[in-house]
């Protein structure tokens, strides 16, 4: 009997240990369990909503930058298209330009006028513009200026009323009697006068 006492107290013993070591979450055979409770379901639950929504605000400021960046994109590549083009007209209104200018009749300046040129501080505007045979053909109303100040062209009043610009290679002035003299043909200014871009 006292073998049964012990074996059954040794068994007791046994299955009280056994019931400390054993997992919290457990079934009805005592086997563990992968079920969570309902408090760390819940637990969980908030969780992976905080991070779904914190990967939903990420992904949405990610969006919302990618559609600025595309938008800013788009409108650098119209700005440079539009670059290229406005670029391509200048080129093409220079070249055509050159070529009427390269048509244009000029004579040769006599030796007594090769030394006048204009200079920074002439003051220009208003001084009689006359042929290199002296007839004179307007008035200078304005000039355009590079970025030294030197004269690059000057815009003359014909004695017709109609405008023409004038290359300052095209002129020189005597500074005595304040005369630009131009060594373009007439007929070329008279031309010059009428054509628009």
């Amino acid at each position: 009997m006292k073998f049964h006492a012990l074996a059954a107290a040794g068994g007791l013993a046994l299955s009280l240990g056994a019931a400390d070591a054993q997992p919290a979450h457990t079934d009805a055979n005592g086997m563990p369990t992968n079920r969570s409770t309902p408090a760390e379901q819940a637990a969980t639950a908030q969780l992976n909503s905080q991070v779904s929504a914190g990967n939903a605000a990420a992904d949405a400021t990610y969006q919302a930058q990618q559609r600025q960046y595309q938008n800013q994109l788009q409108q650098n590549r119209a700005m440079q298209q539009q670059y290229q083009d406005k670029n391509a007209r200048y080129n093409a209104l220079r070249a055509r330009y050159a070529a009427e200018r390269a048509a244009y009749h000029r004579a040769v300046w006599p030796d007594r006028y090769r030394t006048w040129v204009l200079v920074r501080e002439d003051n220009l505007i208003g001084n009689r513009v006359s042929l290199i045979s002296g007839t004179r053909v307007g008035t200078v109303r304005d000039v355009a200026t590079k970025p030294d100040g030197t004269a690059s062209g000057l815009l003359v009043e014909l004695d017709g009323g109609k405008m023409v610009w004038i290359d300052a290679n095209d002129v020189r002035r005597n500074r005595a009697d304040g005369v630009v003299m131009t060594n373009l043909d007439r007929a070329d200014i008279l031309r010059m006068a009428d054509q628009r871009l």
